[in-house]
């Protein structure tokens, strides 16, 4: 019994420890020139479920919830974010190149048709994300008229 105490006082300290390890959870300002849903004047339906959906891994306008707050989630977290930034940020769509636009929309077509975003994970805490197979559709249609009209 007083092996599994000196475990567990020392877990706990551990982990109260890991709590001041710093995560950065700012977002950078949003400039309406660059940012996606601004420069395509994308209707507010379609805003609203790519917000809802995309925004918070695929941008620069993170909520983060509680949970993110907490180590190692936050660690976690942190480092999906950092992820989903790198390979597409609709904060700063309008930097990308024509050829990076292109393949980042085909990319999020095939993704959405594919069901593997939002990420399963992701829909568990975030009911909004959790798309229905209309809404799907209609981000598909959507992204796919832009890829037509070479309008990206």
């Amino acid at each position: 019994m007083k092996t599994f105490k000196k475990i567990f006082f020392w877990s706990l300290l551990g982990f109260a420890l890991i709590q001041f390890i710093p995560t950065d959870k700012v977002n950078k300002p949003i400039d309406h020139k660059v940012n996606f849903t601004d420069v395509h004047k994308t209707p507010d339906k379609i805003a609203q479920l790519i917000k809802g959906a995309c925004y918070d891994c695929h941008s620069n306008e993170t909520i983060y919830p509680e949970y993110a707050y907490i180590a190692p989630v936050s660690w976690s977290v942190k480092s999906h974010v950092n992820e989903g930034r790198e390979h597409m940020n609709f904060s700063v769509w309008n930097t990308y190149n024509r050829e990076l636009k292109e393949s980042m929309m085909n990319k999020a077509v095939q993704t959405l048709q594919n069901k593997t975003m939002p990420m399963p994970g992701y829909i568990v805490y975030h009911k909004e994300a959790n798309l229905s197979d209309a809404e799907r559709t209609l981000l598909i249609q959507y992204f796919e008229r832009l890829l037509k009209s070479k309008s990206y």
